[in-house]
């Protein structure tokens, strides 16, 4: 039963390298400031900052001091406004007024893992035939999200995902399962690929770009998953000695598995997570903010630490060798890998210069937050 479930929970404090500590910093403090063009994020944030200020705030997640931020950052989204398109020392100046800048850390230190993604496209059909024998589906009918904060305050922030069958709420199905044809007609096939290398990856990515036969442009996001454990291919390579963590990447991950063949679908079955999707009208991608990504502005953050729409200001090694990336981004997004208070996905938006880059990210650095002041 749910219930047994719950109550059997034994709920520990978080490891300290799991705990997010913020110390205050001045804008002077953070490496680049003056040289990056801070207004080509506003676009980002007053698109975070209209989703914001549409919902009520108690239907805003976030992290246990979300309540504490969430007031002051709607007063900032409220005076964005003002600010013209594109006028640099308008935009300085806003942040400055409203913001104000706290190195985020944990207990081993201020640096953390970065990676980067992108809005892949594929080939698709929206019938299946010929070389499209790859489904691309929709939520199931019959998965179901439980919000333990529900049931127990100190659970809040923890879900867990399943089916319902009987009276008890049961895991649902791996992607062996799933391809084994587990959903029955739990959920419809939105589109057809041809690759399931390139489909695999695409839900790794959680959204992309889809054109079909005639030309047109399909835009699919991320709807749901499976609520199963997230296991990285690269990992999983890493340790089986089949390649170096300098040599992992996107690009040779697929060669990878593109190079074997017989091994796989063995090796893509081990990651039983499982990701469905939906059809986005107009622009896309859009993330887990439910707004449009910006290129290069928009960043996954683990949303246990990181308020959804808050700015923050990033320092870490560019996989250009050299090279750091100093910029302001807005947390926008998460992912089912991206989790730890210092731990960040990029996006790149798309086209082959943004898989490269994306592909080839795997960067140490960190962040400062940029946590409203308020009225």
């Amino acid at each position: 039963m749910i219930l047994s479930a719950l109550a059997a929970c034994e709920v520990r404090p978080p490891p300290a390298h799991e705990r997010l500590t913020l110390e205050r910093a001045a804008f002077a403090d953070l490496p680049g400031w003056r040289e990056d063009k801070v207004a080509d994020a506003l676009p980002a944030l007053r698109r975070s900052c209209a989703k914001l200020l549409a919902q009520p705030e108690a239907a805003v997640p976030g992290p246990e001091d979300a309540p504490t931020w969430l007031p002051r950052l709607r007063a900032a989204c409220a005076a964005l406004p003002a600010v013209a398109e594109g006028d640099e020392n308008a935009a300085r100046s806003f942040l400055e007024r409203w913001f104000l800048p706290y190195r985020a850390s944990t207990a081993s230190g201020p640096e953390g893992l970065f990676t980067g993604y992108y809005e892949p496209e594929l080939k698709g059909s929206r019938q299946r035939g010929g070389d499209y024998t790859v489904p691309l589906y929709g939520e199931p009918k019959d998965l179901v999200t439980v919000d333990l904060g529900a049931f127990d305050d100190s659970l809040k922030g923890k879900h867990v995902t399943g089916r319902v069958v009987g009276h008890a709420l049961q895991p649902y199905p791996t992607r062996v399962e799933i391809e084994a044809g587990a959903l029955d007609d739990k959920a419809k096939e939105l589109l057809w690929l041809a690759d399931p290398i390139d489909a695999f990856f695409l839900q790794i990515q959680g959204s992309g770009r889809v054109v079909l036969e005639d030309g047109s442009v399909v835009h699919v996001g991320y709807a749901a998953a499976n609520g199963r454990r997230y296991q990285a291919l690269g990992k999983l390579l890493v340790e089986r000695g089949a390649m170096s963590l300098d040599e992992v990447s996107l690009a040779s991950l697929k060669a990878w598995l593109r190079a074997h063949p017989g091994e796989a679908k063995a090796l893509m079955d081990e990651n039983a997570s499982y990701v469905f999707f939906r059809e986005i009208a107009g622009d896309g991608p859009v993330g887990a903010e439910a707004v449009v990504l910006s290129a290069g502005r928009s960043l996954a953050v683990d949303p246990k630490f990181i308020l959804l729409g808050l700015p923050l200001w990033l320092d870490i090694a560019s996989p250009e060798a050299g090279k750091r990336i100093r910029r302001l981004v807005i947390a926008q997004d998460v992912g089912g890998a991206i989790k730890g208070p210092v731990r960040g996905d990029l996006f790149w938006g798309h086209g082959t210069e943004a898989e490269e880059m994306a592909g080839r990210m795997r960067s140490t650095g960190g962040y400062y937050l940029l946590l409203p002041r308020g009225e």
